[in-house]
């Protein structure tokens, strides 16, 4: 009986590579001067979960991993969040578990931090006191 050997948790199989891939920006790389050449976007992905597994600062990311610099996954983290990757691959993920019929919504909560509440809640009445007697007056 052989151990299946997994994948560290943080190396993006192929699977979900291809479903990220679409989703992430081009960057077009300058003609003229075009300095040194840009870490693949895969590679960038990886130093990203391994930094968000691992827990370590972003500086401390080992580069013998293939990974870079820790701030050149920070920036990339920073460009895919400002172009809503995260959110498009949480539509496309939840858009497949919908027609595979995956999603239990029983199962569902919704909070505030989420959904916002246009009309407001019922105003509150004034707060009654829990104290015994009344405070005295100090002015």
């Amino acid at each position: 009986m052989g151990r299946r050997r997994q994948s560290p948790p943080w190396m993006v199989s192929d699977e979900l590579w291809v479903r990220i891939e679409p989703l992430l920006p081009v960057v077009q790389r300058r003609y003229r001067y075009p300095g040194r050449k840009c870490l693949d976007d895969r590679q960038a992905l990886c130093g990203i979960l391994f930094v968000l597994h691992t827990g370590i600062a972003w500086e401390y990311l080992p580069q013998e991993l293939g990974f870079r610099s820790g701030m050149t996954c920070w920036r990339r983290l920073r460009d895919w969040n400002q172009a809503k990757v995260w959110h498009r691959l949480h539509e496309v993920l939840l858009a497949e578990l919908r027609t595979a019929d995956q999603i239990d919504w029983s199962r569902a909560v919704i909070d505030s931090s989420h959904v916002r509440a246009l009309r407001g809640g019922p105003k509150p009445g004034r707060a009654r006191s829990t104290a015994a007697d009344r405070a005295p007056n100090t002015t």
